[in-house]
């Protein structure tokens, strides 16, 4: 009996110990190389929609205290630094509080002059082309089905996203010219007249280099979780059909 009693307990032990280790790698992985983001918001849409859940990327841009869970104040800049891409889709956080997370689009870089003028945006004074590119259909605030155009944008590197445009004269379709501060950066939601963004000075302006988080790489799962007129919690059996199955594992472009 000692002797099986022994087996059973080293049994349990050696459970443990693989338990603790696959968590200690979790933990290892998620805090240095990527970490799982869900987006909570429409700012983004169609690039990102509510429910999507995300893999970003940290060695992207090397590390800040801010890529650290609690934001240890152990030093300051970034270290193995590397600057965003114009395009790069990418998690930040607020500067406003230094703790809220975002998730934007990288359209301006330091010293860019960033403005919209009827909805165009111009960087150094330069439209960035926006052709037509069919409807994205929403159900937004219980109206029903409802198309909003979208539109292509190609920034000046080459890279190309599609943007909404919900309301030809929305109330940030016209903008001062705004000056990108050295080590800032301009960013901007692809849902234009629905982010909350750079444009909004009080709220986000531009935000350093020291407060980005990473870069939005995949994702790997999507259900309207967040979305409670979407999701049938009474209805377990309904769910498998509820899922996104079509957005697991798409690159965020």
């Amino acid at each position: 009996m000692k002797s099986g009693s022994k087996v059973a307990r080293s049994g349990g032990l050696e459970t443990a110990i693989i338990v603790a280790e696959a968590l200690a790698i979790a933990m290892f992985v998620r805090i240095f190389f990527y970490q799982p983001f869900n987006i909570p918001s429409g700012s983004m849409k169609q690039t990102l929609l509510e429910g999507d859940y995300l893999f970003v990327s940290k060695l992207s841009y090397g590390y800040s205290k801010y890529s650290f869970p609690f934001s240890p104040d152990l030093f300051s800049g970034r270290v193995f630094s590397a600057e965003p891409t114009r395009g790069d889709v990418a998690v930040f956080k607020l500067p406003r509080d230094n703790s809220t997370d975002y998730i934007k689009r990288v359209v301006g870089l330091p010293g860019d002059e960033v403005q919209m003028r009827g909805g165009q945006l111009f960087i150094n004074g330069t439209a960035v082309p926006k052709v037509p590119a069919g409807e994205f259909v929403t159900e937004e605030d219980g109206d029903g089905p409802r198309g909003i155009p979208v539109f292509e944008e190609t920034l000046p590197n080459g890279v190309k996203y599609k943007v909404l445009d919900s309301d030809p004269d929305g109330p940030f379709d016209n903008t001062a010219p705004y000056k990108v501060p050295e080590g800032h950066y301009f960013m901007m939601g692809d849902n234009r007249d629905n982010s909350t963004d750079s444009r909004v000075r009080s709220a986000v302006g531009p935000v350093p280099l020291e407060n980005f988080v990473g870069r939005a790489e995949i994702i790997f799962f999507s259900a309207p979780f967040l979305e409670e007129d979407k999701m049938r919690w009474w209805a377990p059996w309904s769910w498998p059909f509820d899922i996104r199955w079509g957005r697991f594992f798409n690159l965020v472009r």
